[in-house]
C-alpha cells in the first residue's frame, strides 16, 4: 500500500488528507468517496512520522498474531482433504468436517473461515490465498493446479506428499544442526559463567598489584565490564534491533531484497537455500507439467512460491524467454542458476517431446543434491565450531595465565 496525500478545496479552503492506496488510479477514486468537496490534486507523499509509528505498531501487532500452522497438522489435514474430495464429498463439507476434528486451533480457524468464503461463493484457491502466509505459497500453487486441471483430488494428493517431503527435509536439518547447537550453547553458557564469576576474581588481582596487562587479558577485561554493567541493556538492544530488523525485512521489498542477496553468499547457508529453492521450483513445475498445464502458466505458479528475491528474479526471466518464442532450456541456461548437464536434459526433453518425463528426472535430481546438502551440514559446521571453541579458550586462557606468568617471573627476579 502506498501512501497518497489529496488536497481538497471545501467551502473556500485548501485541506490535505492523507490516506492509503493500491495506486494512483485507486487512491483518485477513493479520494472521491471519502472528501466532499473539490479535488484538487492527488499525489503519493511521504506518510509523516505519526503516521509511520501508527503502521509499524499495527504491522508489528500483525506479525506477531499471524503464525504458520504446524507442519504435521497441515500434512493430515491436507491428506485427509484429498481422501474425502476423492470420495465425492464436496470441498465446503470436507473442511469444515476436518476443521471440526483438528486438534490445531490456529488451522480450525483458518479452516472454518475458507470455508465460509467457499459458501459465499469465492473459489477454494481465492479462499487459500487470503491465508497465503498461514498455509504456505506451495498449498495454494497445487490447489490453483487442481482447479486447473478439474481434478483437485489428485493435487491434493500431490501436495501432500510434497509437504511431508519437505518436512522430512526439515527434520533433517534439524537434526543436522542439533549437535553444533548444543555444543555452542554450552560453550556459551560456560563463557558466560567465567565472564561473570571468575574474571572478576582474577581482575581484583590484577588491580592490586597494578600489572602491565596483556592484550587477551584487556579484553577479557572489556567484556567483562560490558558483561555486568550493561548486560541488560545490551540484551534489550538487541532484541529491539531484531524486532525492527524483521518489520523492515516483512514490509520493504528493498530491504527484503538486500537480505536475500546476503544470504545467497553466506557460506553453506547459500547452497541451502539455492537447492532448496531449486528442488521445489523443479518439483512443483515437473507435476504443472505433467497435468498438462502450459509451460508459461506453470512457470507463473511455479515461481511465485520462491520466497528468495534474487532467485526469484532471476527464474522471472525465465517466462519472458519463453513468451517471447524462446526455448525453455534457453531461458534456464541464461539464468546461471542451472547445470549444463541439467539444460541438456531439459533440451533432449523438449525436442523428443517428453519434457514432464525429463523435468521429474531432474526434480529428482535437485532433490538428490539438496538431501546430499543436509546430510553433510554437520560435518561442514565441525571446523567453524571448532575455530569458535578454539578462540574462546585461547582468550581464556592467555587472558587468565599470561599476567600470572608474568607475575611469577617477576617475584623469582625479586627473589634471585
Amino acid at each position: 500500500m502506498n501512501y497518497f496525500t489529496a488536497t481538497v478545496l471545501s467551502k473556500g479552503k485548501k485541506e490535505d488528507y492523507g490516506f492509503y492506496a493500491e495506486s494512483k488510479k485507486e487512491a483518485h477514486y477513493l479520494a472521491k468517496i471519502k472528501f466532499s468537496g473539490i479535488i484538487i490534486k492527488v499525489v503519493e507523499s511521504k506518510p509523516p512520522l505519526e503516521e509511520q509509528l501508527k503502521q509499524f505498531k499495527a504491522s508489528l501487532t500483525k506479525n506477531m498474531k499471524r503464525r504458520k500452522v504446524k507442519p504435521d497438522a497441515l500434512i493430515a489435514s491436507t491428506r485427509q482433504l484429498a481422501v474425502m474430495t476423492n470420495a465425492g464429498i464436496s470441498i465446503h463439507d470436507s473442511i469444515k468436517e476436518i476443521a471440526r476434528s483438528t486438534n490445531d486451533d490456529n488451522l480450525r480457524d483458518i479452516f472454518l473461515s475458507i470455508a465460509d468464503d467457499i459458501n459465499s461463493g469465492h473459489s477454494l484457491s481465492h479462499a487459500v490465498g487470503n491465508y497465503r502466509y498461514e498455509l504456505g505459497n506451495l498449498m495454494l500453487a497445487m490447489i490453483e493446479l487442481g482447479e486447473k486441471t478439474g481434478n483437485v483430488a489428485e493435487a491434493l494428493y500431490s501436495l501432500s506428499d510434497m509437504l511431508e517431503e519437505i518436512r522430512a527435509n526439515v527434520i533433517k536439518f534439524k537434526k543436522a544442526m542439533a549437535y553444533p547447537r548444543n555444543v555452542m550453547i554450552a560453550m556459551a553458557i560456560a563463557f558466560t559463567v567465567l565472564i561473570s564469576y571468575v574474571v572478576p576474581q582474577f581482575k581484583a588481582i590484577f588491580e592490586e598489584l597494578h600489572a602491565n596487562l596483556p592484550l587477551p587479558t584487556i579484553i577479557l577485561l572489556k567484556l567483562e565490564y560490558l558483561f555486568n554493567n550493561f548486560g541488560p541493556y545490551i540484551l534489550a538492544a538487541l532484541f529491539v534491533s531484531y524486532v525492527v530488523f524483521r518489520y523492515l525485512v516483512n514490509n520493504y521489498r528493498n530491504v527484503r531484497y538486500g537480505f536475500h542477496k546476503f544470504l545467497l553468499r553466506v557460506y553453506l547457508i547459500k547452497n541451502v537455500i539455492k537447492f532448496a529453492t531449486l528442488s521445489r521450483f523443479t518439483l512443483v513445475f515437473a507435476e504443472l507439467v505433467r497435468a498438462g498445464i502450459p509451460i508459461a502458466e506453470a512457470l507463473d505458479t511455479a515461481i511465485a512460491m520462491i520466497d528468495n528475491l534474487p532467485l526469484k528474479e532471476k527464474l522471472s526471466t525465465v517466462r519472458a524467454t519463453v513468451e517471447k518464442g524462446g526455448t525453455l532450456n534457453n531461458g534456464l541456461k541464461e539464468t546461471g542458476l542451472f547445470e549444463n548437464m541439467i539444460i541438456q536434459m531439459i533440451a533432449a526433453g523438449e525436442s523428443s517431446g517428453q519434457l514432464d518425463a525429463m523435468m521429474q528426472k531432474v526434480a529428482e535430481y535437485y532433490k538428490m543434491r539438496f538431501d546430499a546438502i543436509i546430510d553433510g551440514l554437520s560435518e561442514a559446521i565441525e571446523p567453524i565450531m571448532l575455530l569458535i571453541i578454539a578462540c574462546m579458550v585461547i582468550l581464556l586462557a592467555l587472558g587468565i595465565f599470561l599476567p600470572m606468568w608474568d607475575m611469577g617471573n617477576a617475584v623469582q627476579g625479586r627473589r634471585t
